[in-house]
């Protein structure tokens, strides 16, 4: 199942913005040009971005700032004095204002992570120098996480777009362009504008399939709306509609991610990441095996794969969809694969945590799950299938210490392994060598 922290099985969190520049309203661009102009000379000054090491079983981080390392510093204890302190971090990274300390060096800083129920996941890190750890730059403006076209697993056809906050901002708006936008500063939209949207939160699930290229970039807004500096530099994204020899098809368990705070963008969560052979992730965070069904000529024929790894009805089944249903979708899915010349592999459902779900999403789930989860599998294990839920079988649910809601990245070198050995069987593609679990 699974979507990632704050987010919904719906795709949609918000609702796309497309504001049209027209000539009657020139005036009024140019006027927030010059007002976006005077807006970022007011805040120029000196910013960086704090990067630490990713804590994999971290739902959150704590970072704390302080000038001098106290003799008395304990592991497991916060600093009384520290000048600086954010207990509500989701990635690995902060983007600070350090005009603010421009007088006050060395400074330092350690992190914390959390688990779920906001209780640490063991000590703080050793201190370290903020200098050392710091990218500095100019530019008011979010840093988003460039990791599409990276290796494998990276080229996703529903794209989510990943960055890191700039200071003082509560909201965020990111804009899709077909072309390169021509106004790389200010906050105004561009005239290539294709999609925009906004949110609260440092990631957003884009609910359209995007091909070709294009390019996205986000900016920073207070908490009434008005501009907290300008946009970021524009993020490329090439995906050509092209013959692929393996297609990935899904909902958020193949899309990616995973320990709720962790997104597509983080490939240490997606198990197409750790395979040694290229693939095209088709999959759709929130899917029911119907919506699987009717967007399949729409989103898996451009791409004329060869083969086709499908897990998906999860969504379906947690919320009392018939176990027939869903097969009879899983049926649906295959024929039309064969009816395109397409091999379908099916892979057996993971079990979930309905404690975990509600916690999280406050979600409730159907009290019979685990009896549709076993229809299900029995039918695919009758199939072309891999078996990805067998290293779960004698457990009743997900273990928390496994995941969340979605694979871990331990889970993710099982699955790759399984793949392996079934392509190994099936295609003409070499099988990998062994995996070190993470």
């Amino acid at each position: 199942m699974a979507i990632q922290w704050k987010r919904r099985l719906a795709a949609g969190l918000v609702l796309a913005v497309l504001p049209l520049i027209m000539t009657a309203g020139s005036l009024h661009f140019h006027c927030e040009e010059a007002r976006a102009a005077q807006v970022i000379k007011e805040e120029k000054g000196t910013y960086g971005c704090l990067t630490w090491p990713q804590n994999l079983n971290a739902v959150r981080s704590e970072v704390e700032i302080f000038k001098k390392i106290p003799k008395d510093l304990r592991a497991d204890t916060p600093i009384a004095n520290a000048i600086y302190r954010n207990t509500q971090v989701y990635t690995n990274s902060l983007m600070l204002d350090m005009r603010q300390w421009q007088a006050e060096k060395p400074l330092f800083y350690r992190v914390r992570a959390y688990d779920l129920d906001g209780h640490p996941i063991g000590p703080y890190s050793q201190p370290a120098d903020v200098e050392s750890a710091l990218f500095k730059t100019e530019r008011n403006a979010p840093i988003p996480h460039d990791s599409y076209g990276k290796g494998n697993g990276s080229v996703l056809l529903y794209p989510v777009y990943a960055y890191t906050g700039n200071p003082n901002a509560a909201r965020y708006e990111i804009e899709v362009t077909s072309k390169y936008p021509e106004n790389l500063h200010g906050f105004s939209p561009s005239v290539h504008r294709i999609y925009a949207a906004k949110t609260e939160l440092t990631d957003l699930y884009d609910d359209a399939p995007r091909t070709g290229t294009y390019y996205w970039r986000v900016r920073g807004m207070d908490s009434t709306g008005k501009p907290v500096g300008e946009w970021s530099l524009p993020q490329e994204i090439k995906n050509p509609v092209k013959h692929w020899k393996v297609a990935v098809y899904g909902d958020s368990i193949s899309h990616g991610g995973g320990h709720l705070s962790f997104g597509p963008a983080d490939l240490a969560y997606s198990y197409e990441s750790y395979l040694d052979f290229p693939s095209i992730n088709l999959s759709q965070s929130g899917d029911t095996s119907e919506a699987m069904v009717m967007r399949f000529e729409k989103d898996v024929l451009p791409f004329s794969p060869e083969y086709l790894l499908i897990l998906g009805g999860t969504n379906s089944l947690r919320a009392g969809v018939p176990a027939a249903d869903v097969i009879s979708d899983l049926k649906e899915i295959q024929r039309k694969c064969r009816e395109h010349g397409i091999t379908p592999i099916l892979m057996t459902l993971p079990p979930i945590n309905p404690e975990n779900i509600q916690k999280a999403f406050h979600e409730p789930t159907y009290e019979g799950w685990k009896d549709s989860f076993d229809e299900v599998n029995a039918f695919i294990r009758g199939e072309v299938h891999i078996d990805t839920a067998a290293p779960f079988e004698e457990m009743e649910e997900l273990p928390t210490w496994l995941a969340l809601a979605n694979f871990s990245a331990s889970d993710c070198v099982c699955v790759v392994s399984m793949i392996s050995r079934s392509f190994e069987n099936h295609c003409s593609v070499p099988r990998p060598p062994p995996l070190t679990p993470l």
